[in-house]
């Protein structure tokens, strides 16, 4: 069987600033239709950044989790923007380092409801330049940690991001640490 959906039509019922949401009716494989709920987002890039044995992460309260989170520096890709830029920009503004940057990973976050992509890098010649420059409401702080405490972090579930743990558990099965 061929496991495929045909986008027959389509409507959007928002379109804001980080996300556009659309009910799309489709074709299954067997013929029938069913309609999906697609939350359309530019996808996103991040920064995998080890020094010394140590990760740098971002320490920010997440409204909608209603809580600090621990996650890898990352952002929205800006319009037509490319993912190595976005990962570079982010880096920058987050932390006010600068690195050169390699394609690391590729994660679909939530492929049930929406096409994000985010785009995770991995920083080498990591040099600070400055402060940061956070967006206007962007407020987090730049901490590093052992990629040990990190990976304890994870396994006790204190860090739940998901482009923060396939980061850190590739980067761990890599190094065998």
């Amino acid at each position: 069987m061929k496991l495929s959906e045909k986008k027959l039509c389509g409507k959007t019922v928002y379109d804001g600033k980080i996300l556009k949401l659309e009910v799309d009716t489709v074709e299954l494989p067997d013929g029938a239709t069913a309609q999906r709920e697609c939350v359309r987002h530019s996808g996103g890039a991040a920064v995998l950044c080890v020094e010394g044995g140590k990760v740098l992460l971002v320490r920010q309260f997440r409204y909608l989790y209603g809580k600090e989170l621990y996650e890898i520096p990352a952002g929205k890709l800006d319009g037509g923007e490319e993912p190595a830029q976005a990962a570079a920009r982010e880096l920058k503004e987050e932390t006010g380092m600068t690195a050169k940057l390699s394609p690391y990973l590729k994660i679909y976050p939530t492929p049930g409801y929406t096409d994000e992509v985010i785009h995770i890098y991995i920083a080498e010649d990591c040099k600070r330049v400055g402060g940061q420059s956070l967006d206007d409401g962007e407020f987090l702080e730049p901490v590093y940690k052992p990629v040990k405490e990190v990976l304890a972090l994870i396994e006790s579930g204190e860090i739940t991001d998901a482009k923060t743990v396939a980061a850190i558990y590739k980067y761990v099965s890599e190094t065998r640490i």
